[in-house]
């Protein structure tokens, strides 16, 4: 054998990795979750939720403040865009269910919309025909389309449904009305006919029921707080409603004709929407290390409702500024780690969706029109929205958290939630809204649902509704922050896991 000098072999010792460099060691979760503290959530909310963001509505100038303050800590942070572009905002392009402005002009006689015409939505365009379909009726032996092509033309239909001479109605043969007179029913079945045949749109004559119709489009008009669609989504299909004088403008004999026929008639058509919403869903991302396609989404809704009628502001402290400023809090823990060494296998998104008290608008535009990341390669999401406060009709530990969906569509992402709250904060899970039957179907009210559907495994954070919910009175001196710190940290330890465990959680009860 030959002899080595202690000295040289001094020296090889000294160069040989007898340590793990800090990149191979084990990270410790809790050393990071305990950078999410009372102290730092209540600052953030202390500003998210204050009167300077009247309410956060969405479209509002107060969520325009709530989406720069979002986009600031990101980038105070060093967290960048999920987007490619750089760009932190994902727009979300919204239309308001409002009526439009503008006129209808026959024959050189305009009308002002919301006088003698009404109409839902907006059109532009000039026609020297129109077809007109008497009581725009196919049933049975009895059709009013049976003489006349429609397609692509304009047609007028009026109200009613034709009747025998003895007083009957021709469609039954006795004296009951069908739906076809039912004002409700008929006016949505004649359109649908209508466009079923290929109609370009419908002008329905109802003088008897105008005035109803015109105070629901004054209400519409008026309204405070409009219903909001996705763009895409609204419906563009033409239906006025017109008043007896310009109906007989475009056909002067309609009370008492009912024969189909082709009318020559100038119209002219200029209504304009004014519904428009401009809103942003706001997307940052920390790009994981080993599996960087693979994406764990966390969520919360930015937006509240914004300011009642008498001016009164609501806060929506914990509706959802405490999962907005929850989510804040989580990135900072994922980018202190990753700092160190210690960043996500799997690259973390951090979505703040616009639009979810108008109907989950935002997060259904980011999964079924724009997914900035494919849904294919989203291992699972977790949302949360309201976990700030208690449930008064809740008895027991105040020290909880409801949980919803966990196990919808995974077992293995309701065992690992499990197992995760046991090891590290031993919060009481509570599983009264998963119930199948809740009539309260939370399941299907918050953001999450939007990626179950996609068959994307979720858990849902929850405290429950209380006196406050959607009201003046949810502010910011009303939350529990020992418990908003509690949740946050389990919220955090749970997408930890998803992140860096060798596998993508199993979806073993897809939804067909």
């Amino acid at each position: 054998m030959k002899i080595v000098s202690w000295g040289f072999l001094a020296l090889i010792l000294s160069c040989t990795p007898t340590q793990k460099t800090l990149s191979q060691k084990k990270a410790k979760p809790e050393t990071y979750a305990e950078t999410i503290t009372q102290e730092e959530l209540k600052e953030h909310l202390y500003t998210y939720a204050s009167d300077e963001f009247e309410g956060r509505e969405t479209g509002t100038p107060g969520q325009k403040k709530a989406i720069e303050y979002l986009k600031s800590h990101y980038e105070s942070l060093g967290i960048p865009a999920a987007k490619s572009d750089g760009d932190y905002f994902q727009k979300v392009p919204l239309q308001k269910s409002s009526v439009p402005s503008g006129s209808m002009t026959i024959n050189n006689t305009s009308f002002a919309v919301g006088e003698a015409v009404i109409s839902f939505t907006p059109a532009e365009g000039k026609y020297n025909q129109i077809v007109y379909v008497g009581y725009g009726i196919d049933e049975g032996t009895y059709s009013d389309y049976e003489q006349v092509d429609v397609k692509d033309k304009m047609v007028l239909i009026k109200a009613g449904e034709p009747m025998n001479e003895d007083g009957t109605y021709a469609l039954s043969g006795t004296s009951e009305p069908s739906v076809w007179s039912n004002m409700s029913e008929a006016i949505g079945k004649k359109g649908e006919l209508a466009f079923d045949k290929g109609a370009k749109g419908v002008l329905y004559y109802d003088s008897g029921n105008y005035p109803r119709y015109s105070n629901y489009y004054s209400f519409i008009k008026n309204s405070s707080n409009p219903r909001m669609t996705l763009q895409a989504e609204a419906n563009t299909a033409l239906l006025m409603v017109l008043d007896a004088e310009p109906a007989k403008l475009i056909f002067p004999d309609i009370d008492s004709n009912h024969t189909p026929k082709l009318l020559d008639t100038d119209v002219q058509l200029a209504l304009e929407n004014q519904g428009f919403v401009d809103s942003e869903n706001v997307v940052a991302m920390i790009r994981g290390s080993e599996k960087p396609d693979e994406y764990v989404v966390i969520s919360s809704h930015l937006d509240h409702i914004g300011v009642s009628k008498d001016g009164q502001i609501n806060n929506g402290a914990d509706d959802d500024g405490s999962g907005s400023v929850a989510l804040l809090e989580i990135a900072e823990a994922f980018k202190k780690a990753k700092n160190r060494g210690y960043g996500p296998k799997r690259s973390i998104i951090f979505l703040h969706v616009t639009g979810e008290e108008k109907g989950l608008l935002g997060s259904k535009y980011y999964t079924d029109y724009e997914p900035i990341k494919p849904l294919e390669q989203t291992v699972a999401n977790l949302n949360i929205d309201m976990i700030g406060r208690t449930d008064p009709k809740r008895e027991g530990n105040r020290n909880y958290i409801y949980l919803i969906g966990s196990d919808k569509l995974s077992t293995e992402l309701h065992n690992l939630s499990e197992e995760i709250n046991e090891k590290y904060m031993q919060i009481e899970l509570d599983y009264k809204y998963n119930d199948d039957n809740d009539p309260n179907r939370f399941y299907y009210r918050s953001d999450h649902y939007n990626f179950a559907k996609n068959n994307i495994p979720i858990i849902f954070y929850f405290n429950g509704t209380h006196e406050d919910y959607h009201k003046p009175g949810d502010t910011p001196d009303k939350i529990n922050y020992d418990l908003l710190e509690n949740r946050t940290r389990l919220v955090f330890h749970t997408a930890w896991e998803v992140a860096n465990r060798e596998n993508r959680v199993i979806v073993d009860k897809p939804v067909e």
